[in-house]
């Protein structure tokens, strides 16, 4: 149907679109990259992409009471 767009999240985020995704800033996301405890990314270049399976699976880990 026109002026029908997909809402369908992509399998993969850029750092932003992640912040947004785990409602967290994007510095927090650069400082867990540099010391070793914010999600698993990816680089490609100077690009960082986050799978949204993996920040799924990092917000489970990091559940109250799990």
């Amino acid at each position: 149907m026109p002026g029908n767009t997909p809402t369908t999240t992509p399998a993969v985020l850029k750092e932003a679109n992640a912040s947004t995704y785990l409602e967290m800033s994007r510095s927090y996301l650069r400082k867990g990259r540099c010391e070793g405890y914010g999600p698993p990314y990816i680089r490609i270049g100077k690009s960082i992409r986050y799978k949204v399976s993996d920040l799924d699976a990092w917000l489970e880990l990091h559940r109250a009471g799990a």
